[in-house]
């Protein structure tokens, strides 16, 4: 189920700063923190939906790939979201 229009906006207002600021890296980590939490229950229900297990580490290659790039250029804006998001690391 992919997230609707006012949980996107939400999402960037609160990490990106605005809603319309879609392409803001701490929004982008946070939209795909909450589309992995909602494959991963998916996930717990469907055990053999092996094609979504798939997309679901595919996402979650992406957002590491965004948090690298986030510690390199930004390192105090990777420690609050991090901790914000309660990702560990």
């Amino acid at each position: 189920m992919p997230l609707t229009k006012e949980k996107t906006a939400a999402i960037f207002a609160e990490f990106g700063g605005n809603a319309t600021n879609t392409g803001s890296i701490e929004g982008q980590i946070a939209q795909l923190t909450e589309r992995i939490s909602q494959i991963s229950q998916h996930l717990q229900q469907n055990k053999k939906d092996f094609s979504t297990h798939r997309g679901l580490m595919q996402l979650v290659g992406k957002r590491k790939r965004l948090l690298n790039y986030l510690q390199k250029h930004n390192l105090t804006g990777y420690r609050q979201l991090i901790e914000k998001l309660g990702l560990r690391k």
